[in-house]
């Protein structure tokens, strides 16, 4: 692809340099190939964000395939902060008051000695990823006719990765069912660059780039959390692209500033639990809702700080857990990638402008997928029909918040399941 009058541009790198902290700044020759913009991008946790400028218009470059690889030494000064590492005292027993000290040490101490990230690197890029833009995306093409799109939103604390069990599952053909699957990582999250995208933003950018490179006119959209957010937004916006919209929550806004007069008994006692279960475990979200910018910069330049914040988090959330690697797989992508700070500002901005109300309603058909050990429960099937066109509803014997990474099975075939029910044909 030659595009006459490609000038030099000026490209941002991200976490070029463990010690400053910030963005490094590269330059490379403006695409007169597409093989040279691909040659670019291979480089230690570093991601080019490409648009080239030509006549004095701004061109968006197709999608480049991207290899994750993480520079030696960001890896050692991440060795050397925990070897240096300094715990307080233990002010409380188990995990009553946050990440148990005992297990954070042991966790350290299997970070600093044992984990092997460069075979964790290694097995993420068995899955083909992609950048665009500010998009780090995994995109997984079936290989066989008929194939569904797939898109796959995932949340907070975690990235696209939340998947990488289950996204070969989807591109195999299981019971006349197989997916081309898209798992983008949304802004501000490990390897997408730090923007203060909203969720509306967010959605339409995705929108842009199924529809626009990569060509799918309709997909399936599944997600959970902020997924769940993104995805509904993209139904909302975009009702001719979504065939069915697949969620394991029913979203934060569908329980704000309800009447409490309107409400059926389930719903009222669902409510009340929640409240309950908020106000126990949910310091965390006022934190990150009014602070972060106090929090940000404890979690950017101690790696303590950021495996105890986040395994607090995946301890709450869980059923049956994960093991050691998983766990500090997801914690050293944010290390590296510096991007906790950017991660946990959606909270702030979710708190200063929502992006969905309850009065808000999505018509294309749902298929819910409830893992019991969910936070906050789970919801009645009345209050998650006062927003969504709800077809179907099922109840998963096991599973958690992060149902798709601790219960890869269960959640792949609840996925068939509902395709298949609900007739979604492409």
């Amino acid at each position: 692809m030659t595009i006459p009058g490609a000038r030099r541009i000026r490209v941002g790198i991200i976490g070029a340099n463990p010690d400053r902290g910030g963005a490094a700044q590269a330059h490379i020759p403006a695409l007169k190939s597409y093989a040279a913009g691909r040659s670019a991008v291979r480089a230690g946790c570093r991601r080019p964000v490409v648009r080239l400028r030509c006549g004095g218009q701004l061109f968006s470059m197709p999608p480049i395939p991207y290899s994750l690889h993480i520079d030696q030494p960001m890896l050692d000064d991440l060795y050397l902060r925990l070897r240096r590492a300094r715990l307080p005292r233990d002010l409380g027993i188990g995990w009553e008051h946050g990440t148990k000290r005992s297990f954070l040490r042991e966790l350290l101490e299997h970070w600093e000695e044992r984990f092997d990230w460069r075979a964790q690197e290694a097995h993420l890029n068995e899955l083909p990823q992609f950048i665009w833009e500010d998009l780090h995306f995994v995109h997984q093409r079936s290989g066989l006719p008929g194939a569904v799109p797939l898109v796959l939103l995932h949340g907070w604390p975690d990235s696209c990765f939340r998947y990488q069990k289950v996204i070969p599952r989807f591109a195999e053909m299981r019971e006349g069912v197989s997916f081309h699957v898209i798992a983008p990582t949304l802004p501000g999250f490990p390897l997408s660059p730090a923007k203060h995208h909203s969720n509306r933003e967010t959605a339409r950018h995705i929108w842009r780039l199924l529809t626009q490179e990569l060509g799918y006119d309709r997909f399936v959209v599944s997600g959970g959390d902020g997924g769940s957010v993104v995805g509904q937004i993209l139904a909302l916006d975009h009702p001719q692209s979504v065939s069915l919209l697949h969620l394991t929550d029913i979203g934060w806004h569908a329980t704000m500033n309800l009447d409490p007069k309107q409400v059926s008994w389930s719903e009222k006692h669902f409510l009340e639990h929640s409240k309950k279960s908020f106000m126990k475990d949910g310091p965390y979200a006022m934190l990150q809702s009014t602070r972060p910018r106090d929090l940000a910069p404890a979690f950017n330049d101690s790696p303590v700080a950021l495996a105890s914040w986040i395994l607090d988090r995946f301890h709450s959330w869980s059923d049956r857990g994960f093991t050691r690697d998983e766990l500090l797989t997801n914690i050293t992508l944010y290390w590296v990638t510096q991007a906790i700070g950017s991660s946990i500002w959606s909270y702030y901005a979710e708190s200063r402008s929502p992006s969905l109300t309850n009065q808000e309603y999505v018509e294309p058909p749902v298929a819910m997928a409830l893992f019991p050990k969910d936070a906050g429960g789970v919801p009645p099937r009345k209050l998650a029909e006062r927003t969504l066109n709800v077809q179907r509803r099922s109840k998963l014997p096991q599973g958690s918040h992060f149902g798709a990474l601790e219960e890869p099975e269960l959640y792949v075939q609840d996925v068939i399941d509902a395709v298949k029910e609900l007739q979604v044909i492409h």
